[in-house]
This record gives structure tokens, C-alpha cells and sequence, in this order.
């Protein structure tokens, strides 16, 4: 299902895996930012797949990056093999390339920034699942550009 769009010009889709809610969110790496969509519910990890086709059908994207949850010294924890499988499970659906991105300190940030910009009220799970995954793209941007 590659495209072949130039490398700097890629739309991608990431998540934020969650064993409840997965944030989505849309990043254009010709601007190195992300937009949050929302999020699918799952149930113990395993999404509504109609809800995941439905993203992807709509961005038509390059890759995925789903947020990998290490530990904060980097060791893996069930979560994390948890993250590995759903990419896997991505990929062999929709056979687009899935890379992975360490998500340490995502939702603290996504909090973070959802408060400065709405208060208390902005800090529902939905926008923080979905802006953890806004987040997610751009840390993989500012990896890969710098």
C-alpha cells in the first residue's frame, strides 16, 4: 500500500497504545507537527478495528508510529510487548509500515499542554489519549530531523 511519497512529505498516523482508549493523532513531517483526532476504545488492548480503518482510510497515511511504554530506565514492561503486538497487528492489517517511539513522559507533557491551553476542563482522557499521540509523531519527527 506504499505510495511512495517523498521522504520529508509523509503523512503519518500515530497511536498511543492503551489497554482501554488508543490516541490517535495525524502528523505531516513537512511541518514536523501533529494534530490529535481522538481515540478508539479497546477492550484489554485489542481496538474496535472498524474505528482504527476508519483513521486510516481517512489520512491515507505513509507510516504509523505507535508510542512504545518503556519503563523509565528503558527496561520493557507488559504494556510495552502489549504496544509491540498491536503495531504488528496494525501492520498486518493494513500493511503499512509501523515504526515505534519511545513514549516515556508523554502523557505527562500531553497533560501539561492540555491544561496551559484549556484548565481542568480540557483534561479529559479522550483529549489526553489524543494529544499523548500528537505528541508521540512529534518526538519521532525530532528524532528523525532533529
Amino acid at each position: 500500500m506504499s505510495k511512495n511519497t517523498p521522504i520529508g512529505q509523509r503523512t503519518v498516523i500515530g497511536f498511543d497504545f492503551g489497554k482501554k482508549y488508543i490516541g490517535v493523532a495525524v502528523g505531516q513531517e513537512i511541518t514536523g507537527n501533529a494534530t490529535p483526532l481522538g481515540s478508539v476504545k479497546a477492550n484489554d488492548g485489542v481496538p474496535h478495528w472498524d474505528n482504527i480503518a476508519k483513521y486510516i482510510n481517512e489520512w491515507q497515511p505513509d507510516y504509523i508510529v505507535v508510542g512504545l511504554p518503556l519503563n523509565m530506565d528503558g527496561s520493557e514492561q507488559q504494556l510495552t510487548l502489549d504496544a509491540k503486538k498491536f503495531g504488528k497487528r496494525v501492520f498486518g492489517r493494513f500493511g503499512i509500515q509501523v515504526e515505534l517511539q519511545d513514549e516515556r513522559l508523554t502523557t505527562a507533557d500531553a497533560k501539561e499542554q492540555l491544561f496551559a491551553r484549556g484548565g481542568y476542563k480540557n483534561l479529559k482522557k479522550d483529549n489526553i489519549d489524543a494529544e499523548s499521540a500528537k505528541l508521540i509523531i512529534e518526538s519521532y519527527f525530532e528524532a528523525l530531523y532533529g
